[in-house]
């Protein structure tokens, strides 16, 4: 029986120069990225009439195409101009998912590597709601680990790279965990297999070094940002299982949730602290009063 390739919510993506509703059939059987994997994405969110650091995102992506060999073919201010064009496609009453991608058609060098040349844009939206804000996550230590930038692109969020993030998921899964708690190939924490991760340890606020094991995103910039302001010491060093084992506080930042907090880890069971709840405050008291609108 055919699969049924129908969007899971209502959805609109802008190819080719025109708007499309629904899931256009975009990647053929000879397409480049449908065998070899060039792709790349990125991910904003509308909700509340307000995109928060959309540009960033829109800058991404096309960081992310040069990384991988494609060729970033529209701008990042045109991207961020079709996405609020998008935005009016939909009804405003739910949160949507902007994601941007380029990929290629055509392969070079014995088909291998990418034709730059045949670089394809897509600004895909859909409706995402947003997570529930009392929602929190458990994780459990992954036996799978980051590679680096010596072996995959991790320096670009690309569609390659997440086959291993889903096997963390799937794995963490099957144990009872909502997602694991990810090391790099020298055995310390890098970030869960969908989001970056913080702790807190006697009030002070600990996140893993960016060391291009994982994507430092845009969210936990944001975060970073807003609690030096608020007066929060925040350390970006390299941090090990047991340090999140001791911790007081564990959270994630991400695009699609934000903040949430890590209420078990394994065995351990944590509550959701302050300093987790201050830096779901504050970026949300940001994005409402400094976000694009």
């Amino acid at each position: 029986m055919p699969v049924d390739t129908s969007p899971r919510s209502t959805t609109w993506t802008f190819v080719d120069g025109e708007w499309v509703s629904g899931n256009p059939p975009l990647i053929g059987p000879t397409s480049h990225a449908m065998w070899l994997g060039s792709t790349v994405f990125d991910g904003a969110r509308w909700f509340d009439g307000i995109a928060p650091d959309l540009d960033l995102h829109c800058q991404r992506v096309n960081r992310s195409a040069e990384a991988l060999g494609l060729k970033a073919v529209v701008k990042a201010e045109e991207i961020e101009a079709l996405s609020w064009e998008g935005v009016k496609k939909f009804d405003g009453k739910t949160a949507i998912y902007v994601k941007p991608m380029y990929w290629a058609e055509h392969g070079a060098f014995s088909v291998v590597a990418p034709d730059a040349e045949s670089t394809r844009f897509a600004l895909c939206l859909f409706e995402a709601p947003m997570g529930d804000p009392k929602a929190a996550s458990s994780l459990t230590l992954s036996p799978f680990r980051r590679p680096t930038v010596e072996c995959m692109p991790t320096d670009a969020k690309a569609g390659c790279l997440y086959p291993n993030n889903a096997r963390m998921l799937v794995e963490a899964r099957k144990r009872g965990f909502d997602n694991a708690l990810v090391r790099d190939m020298l055995g310390n924490v890098a970030e869960t297999a969908s989001s970056n991760i913080f702790m807190v340890k006697d009030g002070v606020v600990f996140t893993p070094a960016a060391n291009r094991t994982f994507l430092a995103g845009i969210t936990r910039m944001r975060v970073i940002g807003l609690l030096k302001e608020a007066g929060f010491e925040v350390v970006e060093t390299t941090l090990t299982v047991a340090d999140f084992e001791s911790a007081d506080e564990i959270f994630t930042s991400g695009n699609y949730s934000k903040v949430v907090p890590v209420t078990r880890l394994d065995d351990r069971d944590l509550q959701p602290g302050p300093v987790t709840a201050k830096a779901r405050d504050l970026y949300f008291d940001w994005a409402h009063s400094d976000g694009d609108a």
